[in-house]
């Protein structure tokens, strides 16, 4: 059992973040502040658009509602206190706050690399397999898999986040970085973190490494089909949808591979920083505009939604 000693129990942290630049600080509250409303209004839009339209009661658009509230609570958990600390001096983070963020970050992280992944198993099932598609893919199914996904994030998350916190902690407690982030804490541990760091290479394997396997080898699957198709437009519509899912695959698992898995000593300083902060703020902002811009019956939702037919109303 690891002893806290005197450095137990810290009132809080100091999250460093940017404030060596404070021009920088001033660019990235407003660039940050109007990629978290795109986030919310976004993301939103399409879990709205996805329950209230029954044409998009489908698989694809299940586990993309679970994606998209994914992505709200994913940024909610960050955002808030990362605007606040760049907004003025204060760069404080409680103790308690520190360790919630860290666990419900880091569930909602793991649980999207999973999600993502039953994403493309779902895409596989759709190409690969159309004539049992509505067989394999049953709506018992599709709420197992969801709640592997989430159930699979957070189990991570807590032992990872329960190793963490009983690491003794040097006395400054302060954080470079502008969250509570797992490579973050270890640097400030006043102990070896050998074995922490081995759980987190574990961890990245089962979270990150697995999972990009499996979407890779669903995709290579998925081409083959396509190939296969005699119709161009069955062919342009695969492509559409497999392209939207495969673009977010690329943006996330790119950015938290060069964060988790890619050693930090090997960045400029800053570097790391720019990659979380893409992951954790643009990419979730971003979803719902390359699910949207490609997709017509989303665009059509979206349309009867914000500019319902007023014959309706004569009906």
């Amino acid at each position: 059992m690891v002893l806290w000693t005197n450095f137990s129990h810290p009132a809080g942290f100091i999250l460093l973040g940017f404030s060596d630049q404070p021009q920088l600080e001033t660019v990235l509250l407003l660039v940050v502040s109007v990629m978290y409303v795109l986030t919310l209004v976004g993301n939103t839009a399409i879990i709205l658009v996805s329950y209230l339209n029954p044409k998009l009661h489908t698989p694809m658009y299940f586990f993309l509602s679970n994606l998209s509230f994914l992505d709200l609570c994913f940024t909610t958990s960050i955002v808030p206190q990362m605007l606040w600390n760049l907004q003025g001096p204060a760069k404080s983070i409680s103790y308690a706050g520190c360790v919630t963020q860290l666990y419900v970050a880091l569930g909602l992280g793991s649980t999207e690399c999973v999600l993502l992944t039953v994403m493309a198993y779902d895409r596989f099932n759709a190409i690969c397999r159309p004539l049992h598609y509505g067989v394999i893919m049953h709506p018992k199914l599709l709420r197992h898999l969801a709640a592997v996904a989430w159930v699979s994030g957070f189990v991570g998350s807590m032992v990872q986040t329960i190793l963490v916190f009983r690491l003794p902690l040097c006395s400054h407690h302060r954080v470079d970085d502008f969250m509570c982030e797992v490579p973050a804490l270890i640097k400030i541990a006043c102990v070896n973190t050998a074995f922490l760091e081995h759980e987190l290479s574990v961890a990245s394997v089962l979270y990150v490494v697995i999972p990009l396997g499996l979407i890779l080898v669903s995709y290579g699957c998925i081409a083959g089909g396509v190939l296969r198709m005699r119709s161009a437009e069955g062919r342009r519509r695969a492509f559409a949808t497999c392209g939207s899912h495969l673009l977010v695959v690329i943006l996330f698992f790119g950015t938290l591979i060069s964060v988790y898995i890619q050693p930090r000593s090997s960045y400029p300083e800053n570097h790391s920083k720019f990659l979380t902060l893409f992951y954790t703020v643009v990419t979730p902002s971003l979803n719902p505009l390359i699910y949207t811009l490609r997709n017509k019956e989303v665009k059509w939702a979206l349309r009867r939604l914000l500019l319902p037919d007023p014959r309706q109303g004569e009906m």
